[in-house]
């Protein structure tokens, strides 16, 4: 099983990135799919989720309005698109896999949000 993040990186407030988590060695469209992000100082925090066939998706009060979550399953990859980037933003972004006992996480990528 592997999650590999990518996209991360450092950008001015209110600019935008689009993070990106391929999954491979599990069957993916069968798994729940979540963003969570992890600042120094701060609990780890669930950011967005997609459930699969991408049918419910939930945002935290945070990010809601400025992130978005979507998933191709053909492709074996999630996407966050996050725009009007705050200083807040910065953290570890990690890609998470849930179903039922099975929990599978990224090793995380930077975003950094500073002019």
């Amino acid at each position: 099983v592997q999650l590999v993040e990518s996209g991360g990186g450092l950008v001015q407030p209110g600019g935008s990135l689009r993070l990106s988590c391929a999954a491979s060695g599990f069957t993916f469209s069968s798994f729940t799919m979540r963003w969570f992000r992890h600042a120094p100082g701060k609990e780890r925090e669930l950011v967005a989720r997609i459930s699969e066939s991408s049918s419910d998706t939930y945002y935290a009060d945070s990010v809601k309005g400025r992130f978005t979550i979507s998933r191709v399953d053909a492709k074996n990859t999630v996407y966050l698109q996050m725009d009007s980037l705050k200083p807040e933003d910065t953290a570890v972004y990690y890609c998470n896999a849930w179903r039922w006992a099975y929990d599978y996480w990224g090793p995380g990528t930077q975003v950094t949000v500073s002019s």
